[in-house]
């Protein structure tokens, strides 16, 4: 499996974390229990594939991170989406954002830019290119007004 998949994982757990009642490490070893995964795969290719360790570890860090850094994370989201009350972005893009912006900030061996693109690049997959473009001017001032780099 590779990262984007992985990635791309980790923006369903997000968006599926919204309506979820089980605790997040319930969550994931629901998801990540060998028969479940493999149930999925039927459905969403995302799932072909179980996860090695490496995937495996970076899927359970960013959900957990996503999850006890929401309220930051949603916060930079609504400061950056000018002209945009966070309650009219899609549960998709928010999503897509939270796991971006995490990684950004907590993942040091993620560069930003991959964060970045992968994001826009999973935008583009669940979403229309107004939606991309709009993901993508968030996160390019997200890096260029927080200062990352």
């Amino acid at each position: 499996m590779k990262r984007t998949t992985a990635r791309e994982i980790a923006v369903h757990l997000s968006y599926a974390s919204v309506m979820n009642t089980l605790p997040e490490e319930e969550q994931l070893d629901l998801l990540l229990e060998q028969e479940h995964f493999a149930s999925l795969g039927e459905e969403d290719e995302a799932y072909a594939e179980y996860p090695d360790p490496k995937q495996e570890e970076y899927i359970r860090r960013v959900a957990a991170g996503v999850a006890e850094h929401g309220p930051e994370l949603d916060g930079y989201i609504e400061k950056y989406a000018k002209n945009w009350k966070f309650e009219r972005i899609s549960r998709v893009c928010a999503a897509i954002l939270r796991v971006a912006m995490y990684e950004i900030l907590y993942l040091p061996e993620v560069p930003y830019k991959a964060a970045a693109n992968e994001a826009v690049n999973l935008t583009k997959l669940y979403e229309d290119s107004a939606a991309a473009s709009f993901v993508n001017g968030i996160l390019a001032s997200f890096i260029r007004e927080e200062k990352i780099e």
